[in-house]
């Protein structure tokens, strides 16, 4: 599950500009409540999260296979008070047992095939405690949100410590559920880079399949961050698996 975008320690450090925390940030810091839980942020990225979590009193191990995104997570305020593994999630093994495990940023789109969420799912399924929970998102591919991602769609400009960039995306390929798309970057100074990546895309019906194999069967599913129920126009299909 490591994204192609973000291997790149130069692309790691644009991650929090296009990318700032949102409606999904504040939901998912309001599922442990107020006691302190032993949570994991499987693809924690530059650990934004990860630190809130920290912040809030609770036991966080941070998780992500990409070793320039953890290296911004480990250089930002609070994060000496996690525990970061480079891993992805099939290759996780920690002795802890969480009560909480999320999946945030869409990351479980990045699992392309059947065996890669299976080896995925079942594993985070094995480091949950008694009663643990499972949350995490995917795009719902009913609402084909990536007819959006053009050029003329997203282009927009961040700052940079060494000035302004430009940032765009565009769509490469769709081939059944899968969709690889560009991540289109002008540095200051005129350098370009763009990077490939793919998505994959499922319904609520198949990421429910995939639950239950893994022995994940009493879910809570939302449409939207707001906790409105899934149906078949909402953005997000968000589960919350037991």
């Amino acid at each position: 599950m490591l994204s192609a975008a973000y291997a790149d320690t130069r692309l790691a450090a644009l991650y929090d500009a296009l990318n700032p925390p949102g409606d999904d940030t504040d939901f998912y810091l309001s599922l442990p409540g107020g006691a302190p839980q032993a949570i994991l942020d499987m693809g924690c990225g530059t650990g934004v999260l990860a630190c809130a979590f920290a912040a809030a009193g609770h036991q966080v191990t941070g998780a992500d296979p990409a070793a320039a995104m953890l290296a911004v997570a480990r250089g930002r305020p609070g994060g000496d008070q996690v525990r970061w593994i480079e891993t992805d999630a099939a290759g996780l093994s920690v002795p802890t047992r969480f009560d909480l495990i999320v999946m945030t940023g869409h990351v479980f789109q990045l699992l392309l095939g059947d065996d890669d969420v299976r080896a995925a799912l079942g594993t985070l399924r094995r480091h949950l405690a008694s009663g643990g929970r499972l949350a995490f998102e995917t795009r719902n591919p009913a609402v084909r949100g990536w007819q959006y991602w053009s050029p003329a769609e997203t282009r927009e400009r961040i700052e940079t410590a060494a000035g302004p960039a430009g940032v765009h995306y565009d769509i490469r390929s769709v081939t059944g559920p899968l969709v690889t798309y560009e991540t289109c970057i002008q540095f200051p100074g005129g350098e370009q880079v763009t990077v490939p990546d793919t998505l994959r895309f499922m319904d609520q019906a198949e990421v429910a399949g995939f639950l239950a194999g893994a022995g994940l069967t009493d879910v809570t599913w939302y449409g939207d961050w707001d906790r409105s129920p899934a149906g078949p126009d909402s953005p997000e299909i968000i589960a919350v698996a037991r």
